[in-house]
C-alpha cells in the first residue's frame, strides 16, 4: 500500500504560507538535495486548490539541469476543490466530491508514494480522516509572528512518532513523523 507523506516548510513560530518570501534566506545545495530525493521517491501529488494554483502558474515553465521540473511537470497531480471546475496543468485531475474515499482508492493502487506539498487546509482534513502516513516538515530558523499556521484548523489530536532527524548546515532542521496509529485509536 501507498503512503500519503504531507512535506512542508515551516518558520520556528509554525508559518507555512509564503515560503518563497523567506525560504530563499536558508536554502542550500543540503536542502536541494533532500527535496530532489523526496520528489524522485514519489510518483504522484496530492494538492489543495491554492497550492495547485501557485504550482500551476510557476511549474510549467520551469526547467533545470538535474531533472527536477521534469519530474515535477510530468508526474500525475490530483486536485482537491470544490470550486475549481478546469485544470491546466498537465497530468492533472480534479478529486471534488468525496475526496477522502478517492484518497483512500489512490493508497491502494500500486506504485511509489503519493506527496502533499503544502496545501495545509487538505492536510489537517487528511489527518483528521488519519489518511496522512507521515509527516515531513522543514523547520527553518525564522520567525514571522504573523501567517497560516499549518495546525491552524486541526480540530483533533494526532499522536505522531518521530521516525527522522536531520540537522541541515544551514540550520535547518528537518523532520519525519509518521502517524502513531496506536495512539490515535479511540
Amino acid at each position: 500500500m501507498r503512503k500519503v507523506f504531507a512535506t512542508t516548510f515551516v518558520t520556528l513560530d509554525g508559518v507555512m504560507e509564503s515560503p518563497n518570501e523567506w525560504n530563499p534566506l536558508f536554502w542550500s545545495e543540503e536542502a536541494e538535495k533532500y527535496k530532489r530525493e523526496e520528489l524522485f521517491a514519489t510518483d504522484a501529488l496530492l494538492l489543495g486548490r491554492k497550492t495547485y494554483e501557485g504550482f500551476a502558474a510557476a511549474w510549467p515553465t520551469m526547467t533545470d539541469e538535474d531533472g527536477f521540473a521534469d519530474r515535477m511537470n510530468s508526474l500525475p497531480k490530483y486536485v482537491v476543490s470544490s470550486t475549481l471546475e478546469k485544470l491546466e496543468w498537465n497530468n492533472a485531475d480534479l478529486l471534488k466530491r468525496d475526496f477522502m474515499k478517492e484518497v483512500q482508492s489512490l493508497k491502494r493502487e500500486p506504485g511509489q508514494d503519493i506527496a502533499i506539498h503544502g496545501s495545509g487546509e487538505l492536510v489537517n482534513s487528511l489527518m483528521q480522516h488519519d489518511l496522512i502516513d507521515e509527516l515531513h516538515m522543514m523547520i527553518f530558523p525564522i520567525v514571522l509572528g504573523q501567517g497560516e499556521r499549518l495546525f491552524e484548523s486541526h480540530e483533533t489530536s494526532t499522536a505522531l512518532k518521530l521516525i527522522e532527524t536531520k540537522k541541515l548546515p544551514n540550520g535547518v532542521i528537518v523532520l519525519h513523523y509518521e502517524a502513531d496509529r496506536n495512539k490515535n485509536k479511540g
